[in-house]
């Protein structure tokens, strides 16, 4: 039996924080987004698994966005995601702690041209539980990625938000074919 990693996807100023340029706030505030991460991570914690977070950031050049990218040209233009930046902290209320994994991506997926896979399989880890902003883009990739890599994936849905409620339960709707779907309430965390 492996054990288990809570990632917590893209929450990161740019994104989550009131002061940001998010598209998401909306969402974030109606479904209750960064407290039930919060409670998310609390749990994982007090259960023994490891939590990490995935960060979206380039450098300050943003030589790692390709043109041929809609999204990340776009952030590239509003000089989003600059890494050592304010706009790529992980959100005030849901604070990495020391021993933390801390994974960079510079693209949608986290598995993409990351440390991430590398670091889940040393750690013996085989079942993901995800998290994050937007349920289309980073929860997503994440657990058709996961999933086709031999991962348990769960997702605690009211953990994440996209654009919109529609959107959201859009992806739950693909997601449930090859991950569990969870909220922060009945999550049980695995060792």
């Amino acid at each position: 039996m492996g054990s288990s990693v809570l990632l917590i996807g893209d929450m990161i100023n740019d994104l989550a924080h009131r002061d940001g340029p998010s598209v998401y706030l909306e969402e974030i505030a109606r479904r209750n987004t960064i407290a039930n991460n919060a409670k998310a991570i609390s749990r994982a914690r007090a259960a023994g698994v490891p939590v990490g977070f995935i960060r979206v950031g380039f450098s300050s050049d943003y030589c790692e966005v390709s043109p041929n990218s809609p999204i990340f040209t776009g952030a590239k233009k509003a000089g989003r995601f600059k890494l050592g930046e304010w706009g790529t902290e992980v959100h005030p209320d849901l604070k990495p702690e020391p021993g933390d994994f801390d994974i960079i991506k510079h693209r949608v997926s986290p598995f993409y041209g990351t440390r991430m896979e590398p670091l889940l399989r040393a750690q013996g880890i085989d079942h993901i539980y995800i998290t994050g902003i937007s349920s289309s883009g980073v929860v997503l990739s994440t657990a058709k990625e996961g999933h086709d890599r031999d991962f348990i994936i769960t997702i605690i849905e009211d953990c994440c938000c996209a654009g919109s409620e529609e959107d959201h339960q859009a992806v739950l709707k693909i997601c449930e074919r090859f991950a569990n779907i969870v909220t922060v309430a009945s999550v049980t965390f695995g060792g």
